[in-house]
C-alpha cells in the first residue's frame, strides 16, 4: 500500500481515506487479555496495542452491550464482533446426557472463506474427551458428535485453539490416568466426523499453538545435548500440509539478548498472523514482548496490567457488515 500511495495524489488520498481503509484487509491491532482482580464480576478485560505507542483500545474492552456474566448453573454462548458492535446470542446445545465434568469452547471463523461461523463445545467425562457440540450459523442449530478418536485424549485447559483448513486444533494430553502424559495436537472438522491427533516435539512438555501466515504453528522451548531446557532457545514448528500429520521445524529463535537485557525468563503466548513474529510474556506477567524470529530482533515491549491471566486473544479488526447470523443487536 505504501508503494501505491506514491503513484499519485488521488491514489494517496483514496488509500488514506479512513472509510476506504476499513474495507481493506486488516492486520493485528493488539491483544485482548483479562485480569482476575474482580473475580465476582468475571474479571476485567484489557487491550494491549502492538503499535507500542500506548494507543487506546479501538473499542471498549468490557464489551458493554453484552449482559454481565452469570455465575449460576446457567451459561450462555455469545459471538460478537467488537469492531462493529454486532453480536448474536446462541441457543444452548440440547442432548440427554448429564453435564460434562469439563469443557472448552472455540470459535471457528475465517472471513476470507465465508461469513458463516461454527462454535465447538468440547466435552470431557471421566478425564477424557467424549464428544463435541457444534453450532453452525448457517443452520442456526447445534449437532452433537461423539469422539472419533482411537486413543483417549484429555483436554488441556487454557491451551488455546487454531482454526485452519476447515479443522479446529487444540492441545490435548495422551496417556493413562496417574502417569505423566504426552502432549498431542487434536484436530476435528466442522461436522465432527473427522478426528485426528498429531505428535508434537518434546511431548512431555507443554508448547503453544497459534495461527501465522495461514499455517498452524507450535512453539516450545528447545532441549540441548545434555537434555536440559535452555530458557533462551525456542523452536518454532508448523503444519504446512493441513491434510498431513507432521510438524516441520521452521525456526530456532535465540532470545538470549532479551533475557540478558531484562533479567527475566519468558514463554511464548501468541503468534503474529502475518509475520515471522512471536509474542512472549515474562514470568512475572508484567510485560509482553514481540520478537522477530527471522531477523532475531526484539520489537516492542508492552507493559501489562497486574494479575493478568496470561491468556491473550489476538485482535484483527473486521469492519465487514456481513457477519452471518448477527441480527443487528
Amino acid at each position: 500500500l505504501r508503494r501505491f500511495k506514491c503513484v499519485s495524489m488521488p491514489w494517496r488520498d483514496l488509500i488514506s481515506d479512513p472509510a476506504h481503509r476499513k474495507k481493506l484487509r486488516q492486520t493485528l491491532a493488539g491483544f485482548l487479555y483479562m485480569t482476575d482482580t474482580d473475580r465476582y464480576n468475571g474479571g476485567r478485560h484489557h487491550f494491549a496495542s502492538v503499535s507500542g505507542d500506548g494507543a487506546a483500545a479501538p473499542f471498549d474492552p468490557s464489551v458493554p452491550y453484552l449482559q454481565p456474566p452469570c455465575w449460576a448453573a446457567d451459561f450462555r454462548f455469545v459471538v460478537c464482533n467488537p469492531a462493529t458492535g454486532r453480536w448474536v446470542d446462541l441457543p444452548l446445545p440440547t442432548h440427554p446426557e448429564p453435564p460434562a465434568k469439563g469443557s472448552m469452547t472455540a470459535l471457528a471463523f475465517d472471513p476470507a472463506v465465508s461469513s458463516h461461523f461454527h462454535v465447538l463445545h468440547f466435552e470431557q467425562r471421566e478425564a477424557y474427551i467424549t464428544g463435541v457440540d457444534i453450532y453452525s450459523s448457517r443452520t442456526g442449530a447445534w449437532t452433537h458428535r461423539d469422539s472419533g478418536l482411537a486413543d483417549k485424549v484429555s483436554l488441556c485447559f487454557g491451551s488455546g485453539f487454531v482454526f485452519v483448513g476447515g479443522m479446529m486444533y487444540l492441545i490435548g494430553t495422551l496417556g493413562a490416568t496417574g502417569i505423566k502424559k504426552d502432549c498431542v495436537l487434536l484436530g476435528v472438522d466442522m461436522e465432527g466426523k473427522v478426528w485426528k491427533t498429531i505428535s508434537v516435539p518434546y511431548p512431555r512438555r507443554f508448547g503453544t499453538i497459534g495461527l501465522s501466515q495461514g499455517c498452524l504453528h507450535y512453539a516450545i522451548a528447545s532441549v540441548n545435548d545434555t537434555n536440559k531446557v535452555p530458557l533462551s532457545v525456542i523452536e518454532l514448528w508448523c503444519l504446512k500440509d493441513c491434510d498431513g500429520k507432521e510438524l516441520v521445524l521452521k525456526h530456532t529463535a535465540n532470545i538470549n539478548k532479551l533475557v540478558s537485557k531484562t533479567g527475566k525468563t519468558y514463554m511464548v503466548v501468541e503468534f503474529h498472523p502475518d509475520r515471522d513474529t512471536i509474542f512472549l510474556t515474562s514470568c512475572r506477567r508484567d510485560t509482553l514482548v514481540s520478537y522477530d524470529t527471522r531477523l532475531q530482533k526484539v520489537g516492542c515491549i508492552l507493559n501489562l496490567e497486574k494479575r493478568n491471566t496470561q491468556r491473550f486473544l489476538p485482535y484483527v479488526p473486521l469492519y465487514s457488515e456481513s457477519f452471518a447470523d448477527a441480527d443487528g443487536q
